[in-house]
């Protein structure tokens, strides 16, 4: 079997303090990784920030790898395990900024990171469209990053599985009164993908949102193995076989049966 332990960190990012928010993110490695070896931990989306920074998003900005990568991939190292945690990065081009997912490996090494494809609202104003969805090798098999909103659109995770994907890591600030949809994404893209789902769903107010967390791990059926339904800060830690994968692809043929061919309307654009 090849199992792996997976965590899921339920964060309240104070809005525009970058360093604490970083510091207690260190906290939490620290604390989940000290009960038990953990192989793999998911903070929230835009995690060091918090969400409603506007301007204020350039001033934090950082390349990646860069200042904050460097700072948590110490703990990566130190407790020999994988992170994947939303941020804000810049491109060469200063002005251009993406919502950012950001994958460090145990031995401390940036593994990649994904800027977020579909962007809501105001999003649009501060950062610029991802354009792909890449698939990270680990030590224990394939990881596919999604952020937040990418979770409505089921074209995102399809594609991290037709490329291999074991597991999909979800950085999220979901919001108040959205949290029907949120389960019903999370179950629907873990079945119809036979892949498991780490989502991170923040909790916490900020001036024109309110969140409301309920973070979890699903297997390939869709089944709960840890969650936080409470509003609180807090994380889920859940022991997964990755072998489910397999069986589930085998057993429901979801992939040997697709007609992409019958599809050609789904790239059509609107």
């Amino acid at each position: 079997m090849r199992e792996i332990t997976i965590a899921v960190v339920q964060f309240q990012p104070t809005l525009n303090e970058p360093d604490e928010n970083i510091r207690r993110m260190s906290d939490f490695i620290n604390k989940i990784c000290t009960e038990q070896p953990v192989d793999l931990v998911v903070f929230p989306e835009l995690t060091t920030t918090g969400h409603e920074c506007g301007l204020r998003f350039t001033d934090y900005a950082e390349t990646a790898p860069g200042p904050t990568v460097s700072r948590l991939a110490k703990d990566a190292a130190q407790y020999n395990t994988h992170l994947v945690f939303g941020m804000v990065s810049k491109a060469k081009v200063e002005s251009v900024l993406y919502n950012t997912a950001v994958v460090i490996g145990p031995d401390g090494e940036l593994i990649g990171s994904y800027g977020k494809v579909h962007l809501k609202g105001e999003e649009r104003l501060a950062f610029r469209n991802g354009f792909r969805f890449p698939v990270f090798e680990t030590e224990w098999g394939n990881l596919g990053v999604l952020v937040g909103w990418d979770m409505a659109f089921p074209e995102a995770a399809r594609s991290l599985t037709l490329d291999g994907a074991d597991v999909v890591a979800v950085c999220a600030n979901w919001e108040v009164p959205h949290q029907d949809e949120w389960r019903a994404y999370c179950v629907a893209r873990a079945c119809e993908n036979s892949v498991f789902i780490a989502a991170a769903n923040r909790v916490g107010e900020e001036p024109s949102y309110q969140f409301f967390g309920d973070s979890m791990v699903l297997s390939p059926r869709g089944e709960r193995y840890t969650g936080l339904e409470d509003n609180a800060e807090g994380y889920g830690i859940a022991r997964i076989n990755l072998d489910l994968v397999r069986q589930a692809r085998e057993e429901f043929q979801l992939f040997q049966c697709r007609q992409p061919l019958a599809y050609r309307n789904v790239v059509r654009k609107y």
